[in-house]
Order: C-alpha cells, then sequence, then structure tokens
C-alpha cells in the first residue's frame, strides 16, 4: 500500500508504519486489489464513531499499470455493499481531478446526491496544504 501510495505522486504519504496498522485496525472498512498476485490498488476507510453508517474513505490508489479500467470504482462499490454503509465520505483537493471524477461518478452509478462543500481549509494546516472539499454522496 505504502508504495502505491508513493507512485501516486498524488496522494498524501503516510508512514509505512501506518499503513500496517491501516491493515490491521481498519481491514473491515478498507481493501486490496491484486492482479496476477500482485498489489493493484486499494481503497482505505473507516466507519465514523459519531455516524456509524456512515464510510469515510482516507484514501485511493490504483497502480498506473491498472488505471482507466473501473479498478478504483469496483473497489468503492465493493466497501460500500460489504460495510451496509448508508452514507460515504471522503476528501478531495481541487487539483485531484481523478479522484474529483471517481466520486462524482460513484454517485451517479449509485443514483446518490453527491454534496460538496469545503472542509479543511490552508489556515488550519501548518504546512500550507490546499483546501479539502468534502464529498457527501447519499443514499447508497
Amino acid at each position: 500500500m505504502w508504495r502505491l501510495a508513493k507512485d501516486s505522486a498524488v496522494l498524501d504519504l503516510n508512514s509505512s508504519y501506518s499503513y500496517i496498522l491501516w491493515c490491521r485496525d481498519f481491514a473491515a472498512t478498507s481493501t486490496i486489489a491484486r492482479i496476477g498476485g500482485e498489489p493493484a490498488g486499494f481503497v482505505t476507510g473507516y466507519t465514523r464513531p459519531d455516524r456509524p453508517n456512515t464510510l469515510m474513505i482516507w484514501q485511493v490508489a490504483v497502480s498506473s499499470d491498472f488505471r482507466g479500467h473501473g479498478l478504483a470504482k469496483t473497489m468503492l462499490n465493493e466497501l460500500a455493499d460489504r460495510t451496509n454503509s448508508l452514507r460515504l465520505e471522503t476528501t478531495i483537493t481541487d487539483d485531484n481531478d481523478a479522484s474529483n471524477r471517481l466520486f462524482q461518478s460513484f454517485a451517479e452509478q449509485r443514483g446518490a446526491s453527491c454534496e460538496r462543500r469545503a472542509l479543511i481549509t490552508p489556515e488550519l494546516y501548518p504546512d500550507g496544504h490546499d483546501t479539502e472539499f468534502l464529498y457527501e454522496i447519499a443514499p447508497l
């Protein structure tokens, strides 16, 4: 997972340790796709403690070898169905065109509304990070 995130050149890269812990602690709300025995993509998520019917998606990554084939949307659908979530949330910066398209397309495919609003703005970050826009997709 760490290598896929690093190779994406778009995702915020967390420590390799955090990805290992994520696999242990949030396996029920995350998924890894393997093609030919090799990791091809992953989606990490968790159920919001204050909204147990809401699946919050943290990161989505697909290897450059497998992009453009619907793998990310397949993983999102599998997780939404597996967790029986009624709502899905994620945050995306404006410059991440692929993720913006993915989540809008996911909402359309499921016949859900997709609300978007600024959630975390630059003045809240100590490192000048861009605004993260919250996508709220429901009902699933």
